[in-house]
């Protein structure tokens, strides 16, 4: 039990890496805040959750892009239970193009989603945190955001500003004892990846030196450990859950 007795705040908890975090978290007895734009699926994510853990589970529906909606979410979090323990920047849009067909839109929805609501989630969760002087942050990276990727040059971009907000982030909140990281995932298993090319998928998959995909719950696992208290004296660091890619 990990994490009992601590609040979790997860974005984009409804699909892959968050929803397999969800779970984890739930399975280590945290109090989960669970958000994402579809109230509906967070309340059958919700009603799964709770009929095999035995914790709670709260909702928060809105798009990430609305900074009006984050601050309303905090303020339901402060009101309601008081403080915040850990918060996991999960959610993301990848929106693939080669760099000729770039678009002001694309640019503006990508770093919006990716950059933004990743900053200013830490800003409110931060706040909270401050006041306990303690704390932990993980935001979710990707291997692209590393080693660049051909026709990810906007994500791949979004996801570099993830680990350069990761790295500064750390070092200003260290003194209040409150933990900012970062993962960094691979090929992971995904409805995004479910979508590539048979040719793609197998490209993709020769470059991992384990020779497999990766499993969501795999880089649930990695938050879980930076969420935790077995984490203690890691911060600022960007940990690669990629099978080897980067090798």
């Amino acid at each position: 039990m990990l994490l009992k007795d601590k609040i979790v705040f997860i974005t984009g908890s409804t699909r892959g890496i968050g929803r397999a975090t969800a779970k984890a978290c739930a399975a280590h007895g945290g109090t989960l805040i669970l958000n994402g734009r579809d109230e509906a699926v967070l309340e059958q994510l919700k009603e799964e959750i709770t009929s095999q853990y035995d914790v709670k589970v709260y909702t928060v529906a809105y798009d990430i892009l609305n900074i009006e909606e984050i601050k309303k979410a905090f303020i339901l979090v402060k009101k309601n239970m008081g403080n915040l323990d850990i918060l996991v920047n999960n959610a993301g849009i990848l929106d693939d193009a080669l760099l000729g067909m770039v678009n002001e839109k694309q640019v503006s929805k990508t770093f919006g989603v990716n950059v933004e609501a990743v900053i200013y989630h830490m800003q409110y969760a931060s706040r909270l945190m401050m006041k306990q002087r303690s704390g932990s942050i993980i935001n979710v990276s990707s291997i692209i955001g590393r080693t660049g990727n051909a026709g990810q040059t906007v994500y791949g971009a979004s996801k570099s500003a993830v680990i350069g907000a990761t790295y500064s982030a750390a070092k200003e909140l260290a003194p209040y004892n409150i933990r900012v990281n970062a993962v960094a995932p691979g090929f992971i298993e995904t409805d995004m990846t479910k979508q590539l090319s048979e040719e793609k998928f197998e490209q993709r998959l020769s470059e991992i030196k384990m020779g497999r995909i990766g499993k969501p719950e795999e880089v649930a696992n990695t938050i879980l450990f930076l969420a935790s208290d077995l984490s203690s004296y890691v911060t600022g660091q960007v940990i690669g859950v990629d099978g080897g890619m980067v090798i």
